[in-house]
């Protein structure tokens, strides 16, 4: 009888795919543990992960579950490399894309110019019929003039007809019977209504989302099935589950059907797996951050929960207003530094690092690939952090003289030394990943000194006590397998679907409040249901979302599960003022309303259960490794003991300067640092206060 459970997860990334395996005995309760990387493979990303399970030795035919996330949506966003979309919305409603926002962030700019959108005007057809915000039907649907537009559609080589009718988040009746006549009249077309994404107002986040969600389609479907052929031909019998943006994971067939809803997948099964690590540690206050190859990310976590917002754009920046798209997103910040952050040099001779990135292909200047522009990568090769001999685990013989080259040419720009051209890298680098982490924290209402920095991903661990430093955190934590740290986080996520549902009604009114809620929460027990979930096995956890009354921004506020009474709300009133005030800085004097509800909706699904790490006796010393000056960029050179972090054992404590080289990533642990080894094999490094 095979006593082994065997989990396997991979995580595409714009650099690298990422793979763990854990493999536990039900017996003896010992884990082994298995990484891998391999490069990113645009535009089949799924023969990265076909590469990536080869590199790793995994036989699929003995896995029991396969969890799997990817960047193929927000990639294909970014890149426009979608299907054509047709949109077809309420008479009179056709150009609320044009109309959108006035969010533009460069106000004083008269020649600014709104995103162009993603469907032109031609391509968005109006069609008779129309609801009130209540839900109650206005005008008749009509299908008159549905031929000549589907007409319009083929002969413009459309491959997806994105439909989104006013008001149809109270009632769904128009846009079903529209979808299903498209549907009967053009069987070939892929065809995606708003409501099936989201039931929430605001009718140009709406529209937008939808005509996203189509445009992303059939490329998206295309890719999970190949996927699926891929891993069924190679001998795998399991369930196939997606990591979605909530932090969750969902089936394939209902993945399939809204791909949408993976386009932050890889971030947030990281910082879901921040938060699950907080729970074993002992530590629910966690700023989490994620340094890839491209870009840093960083969430803030309290109480062991992940925020999760429907508020979310692509592509917005200090001259962008974006794109919105309204589905469950973890909330994060996201900056363009990563390991192959470009350093460049401005007219003004001001040098800049980021948001450009030298990716896999041809990357930094010192893999040899042909790249000539130095990167936050170079720079810390450059100042001894990371080992020329041990480059990306011995993987990679380190091109020293390209490297050179490239700061060479970038110090004759500034007019400085190489070596001081490398420290202004690794300060800009840690002052914007600074910036971010503040803006979800500092500038949130929370004080980053009551929380501990978890940081992985390949640059995570290399900066991140510089970071925790400047913010004067309680301590820096580098996860065991900190390098595929979102691969080992989507182990740790549960089934999960959130529901909102806009309904606007007065705070005291708790018979609406319940009759809503109770709906909601029977819908997803069926919904779990048809993936085989057991009605007492779905955990509800319900949110209202409250405002002051004709206000435009509120906060969510969570209650019970249980019925909804007048003691219910009275708490609900008094717990959204807190929140408020936290949020916004100030109170009103107004009264309470609530525009909705946010119900989550889990279950778990063969979650990973970390389990100690065996001793086995091993002296600090025979971790050692040796010696090597070391520039920290703002302390100085120092000489740093440096440590195998494959044999350190749970219990090893030691102090900084020192460095710790793992396979696929360094820890750059600072003078005056503190380092200790939990139970986990974590690292925890306490800062200097």
């Amino acid at each position: 009888m095979d006593n082994t459970v065997t989990r396997v997860s991979t995580d595409v990334g714009g650099t690298f795919t990422d793979l763990v395996y854990f493999e536990t005995d039900t017996l003896t309760g010992v884990q082994t543990v298995r990484t891998a990387k391999s490069d990113t493979t645009p535009p089949n990303f799924e023969q990265g992960v076909l590469n990536v399970l080869e590199r790793g030795a995994v036989d699929v035919d003995a896995v029991d579950m396969f969890t799997h996330g990817t960047t193929v949506v927000i990639n294909a966003l970014t890149e426009r490399k979608g299907a054509k979309v047709g949109l077809i919305t309420t008479r009179g409603f056709r150009d609320v894309l044009e109309i959108g926002r006035g969010n533009r962030p460069d106000f004083f700019n008269l020649m600014y110019k709104k995103p162009t959108p993603f469907v032109p005007r031609y391509l968005r057809r109006e069609i008779v019929g129309r609801m009130d915000y209540q839900g109650n039907e206005v005008t008749p649907l009509s299908f008159d003039g549905l031929d000549e537009t589907l007409d319009l559609f083929r002969a413009e080589g459309i491959e997806a007809v994105a439909i989104c009718l006013l008001h149809a988040y109270t009632n769904t009746a128009h846009e079903e019977a529209l979808a299903q006549e498209v549907a009967k009249r053009w069987p070939e077309v892929a065809v995606v209504a708003s409501h099936q994404i989201t039931r929430e107002w605001r009718e140009y986040e709406r529209t937008n989302t939808t005509i996203l969600s189509a445009f992303v389609q059939p490329k998206a479907q295309r890719y999970l099935e190949k996927l699926e052929t891929g891993l069924t031909e190679g001998g795998y019998k399991g369930r196939l589950y997606i990591m979605q943006s909530n932090c969750g994971v969902d089936s394939l067939e209902a993945t399939k059907a809204v791909p949408i809803t993976m386009v932050e997948s890889g971030p947030a099964s990281g910082f879901w797996g921040a938060a699950e690590l907080g729970r074993i540690i002992g530590e629910p206050n966690i700023l989490a951050l994620d340094i890839g190859g491209t870009t840093a990310k960083c969430s803030l976590i309290e109480k062991h929960q992940v925020k999760i917002k429907t508020d979310y754009w692509i592509e917005r920046n200090g001259k962008s207003a974006g794109y919105p798209i309204m589905v469950p997103v973890v909330d994060l910040v996201e900056i363009g530094n990563g390991g192959g952050s470009i350093a460049w040099v401005d007219d003004f001779g001001k040098m800049h690092v980021g948001p450009q990135s030298a990716g896999a292909s041809p990357g930094p200047a010192s893999y040899g690939r042909g790249g000539e522009n130095v990167t936050t990568t170079d720079a810390n090769l450059a100042l001894g952090r990371i080992n020329k001999d041990y480059f990306c685990g011995g993987t990679v013989e380190a091109d020293m003289a390209a490297m050179e080259r490239g700061f060479e040419k970038l110090s004759g720009e500034l007019g400085v030394s190489p070596a001081e051209a490398a420290r202004g890298i690794v300060r800009i680098a840690n002052s914007n990943m600074v910036n971010a982490l503040k803006l979800v924290s500092v500038n949130r209402g929370y004080d980053p000194r009551d929380f501990t920095l978890v940081v992985f991903g390949g640059g995570g661990p290399m900066h991140g006590v510089a970071l925790g430093q400047e913010l004067g955190v309680k301590k820096v934590v580098v996860p065991r397998g900190a390098p595929v740290f979102s691969a080992w986080g989507m182990m740790m996520s549960d089934l999960r679907r959130d529901y909102f549902v806009t309904k606007l009604q007065d705070a005291d009114d708790h018979e609406a409040l319940d009759s809503l809620l109770h709906h909601t929460m029977e819908l997803a027990r069926e919904e779990l249901g048809r993936e085989g979930v057991a009605r007492d096995a779905v955990q509800l956890s319900p949110l209202i979302r409250c405002r002051y009354q004709n206000q435009e921004f509120g906060v969510e506020v969570p209650i019970p599960a249980g019925p909804v009474t007048v003691e219910t709300l009275q708490k609900m009133v008094a717990e959204f003022h807190v929140r408020y005030k936290r949020e916004y800085t100030y109170t009103l004097d107004a009264a309470v309303e609530i525009t909705g509800i946010h119900l989550i909706a889990a279950s778990e699904v063969g979650k990973l259960e970390i389990v100690p790490l065996p001793k086995s006796g091993a002296a600090l010393a025979d971790a050692m490794k040796g010696e090597r000056e070391v520039d920290y960029a703002t302390e100085g050179t120092h000489v740093a003991t440096i440590y195998n972090g494959e044999k350190l054992e749970p219990g090893m404590t030691f102090a900084g300067p020192a460095i710790i080289e793992d396979p696929g990533t360094t820890v750059v642990v600072h003078p005056g640092n503190t380092v200790s080894i939990d139970d986990f094999g974590n690292i925890h490094i306490e800062t200097r206060s």
